[in-house]
């Protein structure tokens, strides 16, 4: 029996085209000025010290690292201090009201039915912890933050290993096995598999990289959330 979904963010709850036309590009116009401006502060000099360790560069020439950063963004590098970083910024963007995170209608209405059922609601992202409460805080469908019981990013492991998905199942104290985990990425959804959990791949039209191998792929697949069935 599923006692607990798992979620991927971008193109399964929500919209590919928020993350890399709204957020991307709010993060490579705020994030110089920000670090130059809260280079001081420990939680900032940290994920400065983390970017500068990553990439080989001097922790103390602040400008390499910000060039750094911004390549990073360019590439849509999942590196842990980036992301860290990214979410510090997308926070103030959020509460001056320059935008709010984009959810499917079909996503909001399952996750609150899911909720109301007492399936216990995780989320597995590439952008950070913080980012993700932000995101789920203010989005379209207004507060949904508590409608979740607990957030993984990169710190866990790479969404493309099987041990993250084993260490997410010890975390929450529920077996591989009773948890359904939803991703539009087939390689995240095979190590989830490979650690025991159940599967579904969204495939929203026009908005994720679906390619041709995916018709292939021996994961249950889905349109929208109204679609999605929940192992027995």
């Amino acid at each position: 029996m599923i006692r607990a979904i798992l979620t991927d963010i971008e193109g399964t709850t929500s919209s590919i085209r928020f993350v890399r036309e709204i957020l991307f590009p709010y993060a490579t116009r705020a994030l110089p000025r920000f670090l130059r401006d809260h280079a001081g502060e420990p939680q900032v000099r940290e994920q400065i010290r983390a970017a500068a360790a990553t990439a080989g560069l001097d922790d103390d020439d602040l400008e390499a690292v910000i060039a750094r950063l911004l390549e990073w963004i360019e590439q849509d590098r999942k590196i842990t201090p980036l992301k860290t970083l990214q979410g510090m910024v997308w926070k103030a963007g959020y509460e001056n009201g320059d935008y709010r995170a984009h959810i499917y209608e079909d996503a909001c209405r399952k996750l609150r039915e899911w909720a109301a059922q007492d399936i216990a609601l995780y989320v597995y992202s590439s952008g950070s912890v913080q980012a993700q409460q932000l995101f789920f805080r203010h989005s379209t469908c207004g507060n949904l933050l508590p409608l979740f019981r607990g957030h993984f990013d990169t710190a866990t492991g790479g969404k493309q290993e099987a041990a993250s998905y084993r260490a997410i199942a010890e975390t929450i104290v529920i077996p591989a096995a009773d948890i359904l985990f939803l991703s539009d990425v087939v390689e995240e959804l095979d190590a989830a598999r490979a650690a025991g959990m159940h599967t579904c791949l969204l495939r929203r039209p026009g908005e994720t990289a679906v390619s041709e191998t995916y018709a292939a792929t021996e994961h249950p697949a889905a349109h929208s959330f109204d679609e999605i069935i929940i192992p027995a």
